[in-house]
């Protein structure tokens, strides 16, 4: 096991890269880079990262030149022979060659494109600008470095002695919510915090410490290059970027009333059993349920990403009851804000009347709320999302409206064409 406080006390970026690997990111970003590359593979878009948490000034924690650096080593990755032998050979949610022979060519040639970053008022401008399928996968490194940047200028100013308390009291945090867990019955539980992770180190040790703390109650880690590595499932579906770029190209009302289906039907083509998960919440969970063409209701399950979790489960169970379905063989994935209290209660209510699962994120990988003075190191919200589609603005509008992106005229336009009216507003941590 690695002593990760004698690494952070000798770091050197060139011996511990923060992002190491372009495996190292998100399953889902893979599944739906290769749905775009056969689908819409000469869109181009742009992607931003955005701080919801403007107190965190990045700009005046991180020094520019070491964020370049990172940025360009990222740029200077490509797909090592082992890790494409893993994507080519291996076998994912019970099927082989789950990446065709023509997206791995393609990915095996491929660098990411050139970044653009600029400070302003104490925040990075970071942009990323191209090809739909070569902007996306910039998404989680640049989040990825972005958090490690911020820790790691924070535990700069720590003594030896301090980091090794300070990493001991970590894991000990860590292990007393692994206790609270294990004797859940009926648990089912996956790492889905690649991108805001205090370190991959850190994200290694914290997927070690699930293994063998849960058990088969573990069921993966969305981090392709730890699953890889660890010889675990790699756990993930899609995203809220298909439905935004596919409505972001639609030419009227009307298509834009149907581009999330449409999203729907090319990974209806290309996926079956656990891999056909809806995400309703782009433009509203209860609209979205209330206009899907039947053959949806027969997918496997649903995540629920945003806004009450126990409302929007409610609703995707009066809608599986509608429609002929028997709710109790659905599969519910809960993935946002989760830490030990929220899934405590989510598994007591819907265990047995859902398949109940979950995706644990920044609070699992990156929790040292408390542990450091002024709470320097407590989490914080930032994303990076596509903003333009071939020259038009993308929106969301969530089921959160302090999760929204996207100017407030397509906003508005948004919410008349998906009837989205009162919408009730949460505090967004992570």
């Amino acid at each position: 096991m690695v002593d990760i406080a004698t690494r952070v006390w000798n770091h050197k970026w060139k011996i511990d890269p923060i992002v190491r690997s372009l495996i190292d990111t998100d399953f889902y970003k893979l599944l739906m880079c290769q749905s775009v590359f056969r689908n819409k593979p000469n869109t181009q878009v742009t992607f931003s990262v955005i701080n919801r948490s403007p107190e965190i000034r990045l700009a005046d924690l991180i020094d520019e030149g070491e964020l370049r650096e990172q940025l360009d080593h990222i740029r200077s990755l490509s797909l090592a022979r082992g890790e494409s032998t893993w994507m080519r050979g291996n076998t994912f949610y019970g099927k082989r060659q789950m990446f065709t022979p023509e997206f791995m060519d393609w990915f095996e040639a491929l660098r990411l494109p050139p970044y653009h970053l600029e400070k302003h008022d104490g925040q990075f401008k970071l942009t990323f600008e191209g090809s739909w399928p070569e902007v996306m996968l910039w998404e989680i490194p640049a989040l990825s470095v972005l958090m490690e940047l911020r820790g790691r200028a924070v535990l700069g100013e720590m003594r030896r002695f301090e980091l090794q308390i300070l990493y001991a009291r970590g894991m000990a945090k860590l292990w007393e919510k692994i206790e609270q867990l294990r004797n859940i019955d009926n648990l089912r539980l996956a790492d889905f915090g690649t991108r805001r992770r205090h370190s991959f180190l850190w994200q290694d040790w914290a997927v070690q410490a699930m293994t063998e703390g849960l058990g088969k109650k573990f069921v993966g880690t969305s981090n392709c290059l730890i699953a890889k590595n660890r010889d675990l499932a790699a756990i993930g579906t899609n995203a809220h970027e298909l439905p935004m770029i596919y409505s972001a190209l639609a030419e009227s009302d009307e298509a834009l009333r149907q581009a999330p289906y449409d999203v729907m039907s090319d990974w209806h083509d290309e996926h079956e059993g656990n891999l056909r998960i809806i995400l309703p919440d782009t433009y509203g969970t209860q609209g979205f349920l209330d206009n899907a063409p039947a053959w949806l209701a027969k997918w496997t399950g649903i995540r629920i990403d945003s806004g009450d979790p126990i409302s929007g489960t409610e609703a995707a169970i009066k809608w599986w009851e509608s429609r002929g379905e028997d709710p109790r063989q659905k599969l519910v994935i809960f993935s946002d804000g989760l830490d030990v209290a929220k899934i405590l209660e989510l598994q007591a209510l819907f265990n047995g009347r859902v398949r109940v699962s979950f995706g644990w994120g920044t609070l699992l990988t990156n929790d040292f709320k408390g542990l450091v003075h002024d709470d320097a190191l407590k989490p914080f919200s930032l994303v990076c999302k596509v903003v333009n589609a071939d020259g038009r603005p993308t929106v969301k509008l969530s089921d959160n409206p302090n999760k929204a992106v996207g100017p407030m005229e397509e906003v508005e336009r948004y919410k008349r064409v998906f009837g989205v009216s009162q919408q009730i507003s949460q505090a967004v941590v992570v």
